[in-house]
């Protein structure tokens, strides 16, 4: 069964286990994965490595690490860039444990600087890139 957004709520939260209808034993659900990134901005407009066209709730990651069709929430409470993305593109400078966030502003892009943030992994994709 394919995990919601939603799941990663419950991160560390104690349940009772379907199984142990008797005497319910605590179980532990499991956490989404994490990374810690460095993360830039862009503004280019154009289609992206995925075959997609730029826009917001895309980012760029290096597909050894995120591959492409891998969706990740950006942990930054109050901040406008945080949410989910989708994993689109890729780029020569996109490399490790990097991520640039697309923005339609390119003056909101370069003031965006270098970040460092946490990402959860909420669902890993398989990589798969637009023909040539």
């Amino acid at each position: 069964m394919p995990r919601s957004i939603f799941a990663t709520v419950v991160i560390g939260a104690l349940i009772a286990s379907p199984a142990s209808a008797g005497s319910p034993k605590p179980v532990k659900s499991p956490s989404p994965h994490t990374l810690q990134v460095v993360a830039t901005a862009y503004c280019q407009q154009g289609k992206t490595e995925s075959g997609a066209r730029a826009r917001t709730g895309v980012v760029a990651a290096d597909p050894r690490v995120l591959p492409l069709g891998s969706v990740v929430r950006i942990d930054a409470p109050g901040e406008s860039y945080a949410g989910v993305y989708t994993v689109s593109d890729t780029g020569a400078a996109v490399k490790g444990h990097t991520i640039d966030i697309f923005m339609a502003d390119c003056a909101r892009a370069k003031a965006f600087g270098k970040k460092r943030l946490r990402v959860q992994l909420v669902r890993r994709g398989r990589g798969q890139s637009r023909p040539m």
